[in-house]
């Protein structure tokens, strides 16, 4: 099998994490603002949903998100090879699979984080997927499930699918309970174990590693890239927005803009989703993080908060929102 060329090394540094129910398209297009180089991911939609489902709902995207994944959830090999190709001629420039989820829904189905007890079908899954696509397929993974908490078995999965090729791991660096503990419990209560990663990268250089889970601070990703090759931003991008924006900058040794620049560069985007019939309040509901914690921050949410779901309303209800943080930012 002839190898696929990964992405750049600049664009894999910076990732925002499939977050469902949140990173939609026009969370996408926003995010693309504040970070112009990081890698997007959609939020996870299942194979069957792809090749059976609303294929424009589910896999439409603006081309301003370049570069984009496409998350896929699943366990059977001839459906998400199918879905990946679907995925790869929709324009998705990588195919990730998603073997992190802890939800029982996703149990249900045999898929997610229930996924790290079977690496031979995760391998198998891997390997159909790369049969059928021309971009890179990659996985998103935790270190472990349940009583499986042991670096060599973490590393026999890794090796497992590595074996066929796949290069690229982002590491959500915690064990998830499948059992006993919800979805959101399972990004706090298990331990985060950075230094799995780091010696996975350590024993495993040629293989592309990318670092998930409790990230919020620039100090941190820059720390966090010294020694892997990426982190991966997840709600910590999506609350706080400037956040994801000053880690971007920093990572490319740029000047950060203001927040009121940002929320301006985005408004073209909002007028012409408008003009396709897109109602502001599926596109205004990503923005309100933007001011956290800044003077009229609170402000600037309830407008938003209150005007984006009336009939008519357009970017100047945004314009209108920002006024009331005019030259009060704080740094």
């Amino acid at each position: 099998m002839t190898a696929v060329p990964d992405l750049a090394p600049d664009v894999l540094r910076l990732s925002v994490a499939p977050m469902m129910d949140w990173t939609d398209t026009h969370c996408r297009a926003f995010h693309r603002v504040l970070a112009p180089k990081a890698l997007l991911y959609t939020e996870m939609v299942h194979a069957n949903a792809v090749i059976h489902g609303d294929r424009p709902r589910l896999l439409g995207f603006d081309a301003s998100e370049h570069p984009v994944a496409l998350q896929l959830g699943g366990s059977d090999p001839a459906l998400l090879a199918e879905a990946s190709r679907i995925g790869a001629d929709w324009g998705y420039d990588e195919v990730n699979l998603n073997v992190g989820c802890p939800s029982d829904r996703v149990q249900a189905g045999r898929f997610g984080a229930c996924l790290m007890k079977e690496p031979t079908l995760v391998a198998e899954c891997i390997a159909a997927m790369q049969a059928a696509v021309r971009v890179p397929v990659t996985v998103k993974c935790r270190l472990g499930v349940d009583e499986l908490e042991d670096y060599d078995v973490f590393l026999a999965f890794v090796d497992t699918v590595a074996a066929t090729g796949c290069t690229r791991f982002v590491v959500h660096a915690r064990k998830a309970w499948l059992q006993g503990l919800s979805p959101k419990e399972n990004r706090e209560i298990p331990p985060l174990r950075y230094d799995w990663v780091h010696r996975l990268k350590r024993e495993r250089p040629r293989l592309t590693v990318l670092v998930n889970g409790g990230l919020r601070e620039v100090a941190e990703v820059e720390s966090q890239c010294a020694v892997v090759d990426g982190v991966m931003i997840g709600r910590a991008a999506y609350h706080e927005p400037y956040r994801l924006h000053r880690m971007a900058v920093a990572l490319q040794g740029a000047a950060p803009r203001s927040r009121a620049e940002l929320l301006r560069a985005f408004l073209p985007y909002v007028d012409a989703q408008r003009s396709r019939g897109v109602a502001l309040k599926h596109i205004a509901r990503h923005v309100l993080g933007l001011f956290h914690a800044q003077p009229g921050g609170r402000a600037f949410r309830q407008m938003l908060s209150e005007g984006a779901p009336k009939p008519g309303a357009g970017p100047e209800l945004l314009e209108r929102a920002l006024a009331l943080t005019e030259g009060r930012e704080a740094a």
